[in-house]
Parts: structure tokens; sequence; C-alpha cells
């Protein structure tokens, strides 16, 4: 396969669409089924919930090192797609909805941390470029289903979320037809893959500071990601319930795909240690500033919201690839789905008290996501103040 690493990203575009894709039709599910915010921030727990269980059983059984990647990776994109179809087609307010949800992240489980042990199977040594494009695409697939809504114009809210089923079972037969790459392949030598293994690889200090890190910045990504529609109204830059909120939506969360490759692209240069910081440190900022800028100028606003978007998002491929380079290679999978798991069990807080108090705190609630960068600052120390390593 000659390019390997672009067949796995556009198939994880077209997975993970399946994750925000009840967000995109908020407005319309809080019409038809006489619900709110904090109802919405709800379903997308129901999403992280069942992600979370997900990468709790590969992890602890280490089924993600058992069975061929693609295959995995196939499979849940499949379940996933009939998941959020059923969503559309047979949830009727939040009794069936929440269940079916948790059943979509559920499947999440196998899709996004086995496309990161894909593209390690591929390409090891150009894990953290690849590894930028690859969480692009997941940010992109987050966007998606705001553009597909946007283009959607009139149809129903159905409508946009069963697009991102076709596109799940299409990110399914790519990745099957692709396989597994040369590398990663078990040794004779390794030892056995141990029933809860990978707990001891915080035992590895830079994987630990590697997973710190991260868990910093996921209690800033996705509430920042749930909320970015009611920070759009916020900020006077759209009418609630306008199709301006979905455009800007889509611009402000998919401008994280070019940071990424930005990000990806300077990490050859100054090592993704240093560009995770970096980022962490300009999401914080806008953390820091967005209350303040509710004055400023429409233009000011909405560049402080696409810095915002850009950088929260930049880190991420480089959490991986350095925890993926701190543990050993036959449990490089278990590792990074347990890591995947405890960071969107963090999620879960933020997302849920954020959806919560947005209503009461206004752009204040800006202020609630700050700790998780400055934390993931501190946590990353040890990693982000050594040289960089030449390229």
């Amino acid at each position: 396969m000659r390019h390997p690493v672009s067949v796995i990203v556009l198939a994880q575009l077209f997975g993970t669409s399946l994750w925000f894709s009840a967000n995109s039709a908020a407005d319309d599910l809080a019409r038809a089924w006489g619900i709110g915010t904090a109802e919405i921030g709800t379903l997308t727990n129901a999403v992280q919930l069942g992600f979370i269980a997900g990468t709790l059983a590969f992890a602890i059984t280490g089924l993600a090192d058992r069975f061929p990647a693609s295959r995995i990776f196939a499979v849940c994109a499949l379940l996933g797609a009939l998941g959020n179809a059923a969503f559309a087609l047979l949830a009727a307010g939040m009794d069936s909805g929440v269940p079916l949800r948790f059943a979509v992240g559920l499947c999440l489980a196998g899709v996004y941390p086995l496309g990161m042990k894909l593209v390690v199977s591929w390409v090891p040594r150009r894990a953290g470029a690849a590894l930028a494009w690859l969480v692009g695409m997941l940010t992109l697939g987050t966007a998606l289903p705001h553009g597909i809504r946007l283009a959607g114009g009139g149809a129903s809210w159905q409508a946009s979320v069963l697009i991102s089923s076709g596109l799940a079972i299409a990110a399914a037969v790519l990745i099957l037809r692709l396989g597994d790459g040369p590398h990663l392949k078990r040794r004779h030598d390794a030892p056995p893959l141990r029933l809860g293994r990978v707990f001891l690889t915080f035992g590895i200090r830079d994987f630990r500071a590697s997973a710190l890190g991260y868990f910093g910045h996921q209690w800033e990504l996705y509430a920042f990601w749930t909320l970015v529609p009611a920070l759009v109204v916020l900020a006077g830059l759209a009418e609630p319930g306008s199709a301006r909120v979905s455009g800007l939506a889509f611009a402000i969360v998919g401008i994280g795909a070019l940071g990424c490759v930005a990000g990806g692209w300077w990490s050859q240069r100054i090592g993704g240690a240093r560009v995770a910081a970096t980022a962490l440190g300009l999401s914080a900022l806008c953390c820091a500033l967005f209350p303040l800028s509710l004055g400023l100028p429409d233009w000011a606003r909405l560049a402080l919201l696409l810095l915002w978007g850009a950088s929260v998002v930049a880190d991420s491929p480089h959490f991986s690839a350095l925890s993926a380079r701190a543990c050993p290679p036959e449990i490089v999978g278990s590792a990074l789905a347990f890591q995947n798991a405890l960071g969107f069990a963090i999620t879960m807080v933020s997302i849920q008290l954020g959806t919560r108090w947005v209503a009461d705190w206004g752009g204040q609630i800006a202020w609630l996501l700050l700790p998780g960068p400055l934390l993931g600052l501190l946590g990353l120390w040890p990693l982000w103040r050594r040289p960089a390593a030449p390229h």
C-alpha cells in the first residue's frame, strides 16, 4: 500500500463523524423532545461513557493487541453506524436516546485508539506527524456534522445523522481493505498479554508525564467542542438556532484540523512535547481572555474563538505519540486505549458542569475550562523541558 496514512486518516474522518452527530441537531432535538442544553450535554456524555467502557475493556483485557487492529476498527465502525442510524430512526426521547448514544460511544472505542495503533503499525518513525493528521481528521470529523447540517438547509435532523452512518460504513470498508502495517508485530520473546498488565505503564516516567498532560488537555477539549455553539451565541456572533451558528461552529471546531497538521510539521523541528506545551499555553490564554473579549468588535471575538479552536486540539496527537514511544511496543494498543479511557472520564465531568452552568455563568464558563491546560502544562513539564531530539 503506497499511501496507508492517507487511507487511515480518511477513514478516521468518516468514522468519527458519529461522535457529535447528535450535537449538530441540538436545536431540533430541543424542540422535538422538549429538552435543554443540560440534556444535550447528557447525550454527549452518553457517548463519552460508552467510549470509556469500550476503551477500558480493550485495555484491561488486552484485546486491542490480541486481534488485528484493522478488523477491530472495521467491525466497530460498522456497529457504530448501525447504532447511530437507530438513534436517528428509533429514538423518541432521552429514555431511548441515551442508551443508543452510549452504544455509539462503545463502538468508537474501536475506531479512535485503534486508528492510532494502525498509524504506528505503518509509519512508526513518523508517528508524531502522522498522528497529527489522524487527530486532525478526528477534529474535522467532529465538525463535520455541523457542516452537514448547514449544507442540508431545511433537511430533517435525522437525515444529517444518517449521513454520518453512511460515512462510518465507508470507513469500515477502507480499513478492512488496508489491513495492518508491518510494524508492531508481536515478538516471540514478548511477555504474555496478562490481564491488567497495562496498569504498569504508569510506572514509566515518560508515559506518566505524557498521560498527565493529556488528562489536563481533555478537561478542556471536549467541553469546549460541546459548548462552541453556545459560545458563538454568547459572543453575539449569531442568533440561537440560526444556520450561522452551525456555520461558525463548523469553522471553529474544524480549524483544529489545521492546528493539528501545523503542529505535526512543527514537531519535526522542535519536538512533540514542546508543540504540546505551546498549544496548551495558547488554549489556556484563550480560556482566560474569552470572558474579557465580549466587549470587543465582532472580528476580534471571532478571531479569538478561531485561535482557541486551532490550539485546543493541536497538542492531542503528540500526547499519543509520546505515550506510544514510552511504553513497550507489544502493548501500545492497550496503553493508548487505557489513556483514552481515563482522559474521556475526565471529559464527562467538564461537559456536564459546562452544559449545566453555561446559562448562569455566561461567557465566564470559559474559566471553568482553564485549569485543564494549566495542569496539563505542569504534568508535561518533565518532557517539554528537555532539548528536542534531533530528526
